[in-house]
């Protein structure tokens, strides 16, 4: 495609999907920070440029969902890429583990997936193209203890990039998912910084977190994952869709 695209981004006012955005904006695309924080979301777009617009979204209201496509679909006519990136951590033992938090986090990194996909798929069809990218994680193929909810609702993710791309090929839509391993972002330093907290040195509390043992002993940066986003995004990527493409330096 020549034209500049239409980028969504959920959880983008910072952390990796900032960086996500950050990365499509150098191309020239056009990208919606999409955020719970509107005010977060809007001063990263202000800090990307005037190719990036901060908006208020709740990846788990399906009217809001609505109203927030909608309302892209009036300023630039298409949505031509979705990355669901919205995403949050609580770890608990099993047994104690609350319910309103796997609700929650159930809600945001599952749900959210299939009401973001649901609503942007018709313009997608109507475009007869489409790139979506889905933020599983390497615990969306294996588990960790402590993390029930995470690690079902990115088993899900996966289930739901299956599907989606199956039913988007005789679209041109293609849909995958990226699976990072520990990328330094302020989600996985507050669960470090937890652990220290409970007398665990950072070397411990990384090898509690890096589970299990990763190859390359480091963390992942933010842009290695979008560059892996902004490839699936591509039209050189135009054949590739279904795939679970982990960013993990070998976990």
């Amino acid at each position: 495609m020549n034209k500049q695209r239409t980028v969504l981004v959920t959880g983008a006012a910072g952390g990796l999907g900032s960086v996500i955005a950050q990365e499509f904006t150098k191309q020239n695309d056009f990208v919606y920070i999409a955020d719970l924080n509107k005010e977060a979301a809007e001063k990263t777009a202000k800090e990307l440029g005037e190719n990036a617009k901060g908006i208020y979204l709740d990846v788990t209201d399906e009217e809001a969902v609505q109203s927030a496509i909608a309302e892209i679909i009036r300023e630039r006519g298409t949505i031509d890429v979705l990355v669901n990136n919205a995403g949050l951590q609580y770890r608990a033992p099993l047994e104690s583990f609350p319910l309103e938090k796997w609700n929650l986090l159930i809600n945001v990194m599952l749900t959210g997936v299939f009401l973001m996909t649901k609503h942007v798929f018709p313009h997608m069809k109507n475009a007869q193209y489409g790139r979506i990218i889905n933020i599983s994680s390497v615990h969306g193929k294996l588990a960790t203890p402590e993390k029930i909810a995470y690690v079902a609702a990115k088993h899900g993710v996966i289930g739901v990039t299956g599907v989606t791309a199956l039913e988007g090929a005789a679209h041109k839509i293609t849909a995958n998912s990226i699976l990072p391993g520990p990328v330094k972002t302020e989600l996985l330093m507050n669960q470090i910084n937890g652990l220290k907290e409970d007398g665990k040195t950072e070397k411990e509390a990384l090898e509690a977190i890096m589970y299990p043992k990763q190859a390359m002993e480091r963390f992942i940066e933010p842009e290695e994952v979008a560059s892996g986003i902004i490839y699936l995004a591509s039209d050189a990527a135009s054949g590739i869709t279904g795939e679970h493409i982990k960013v993990a330096g070998g976990m």
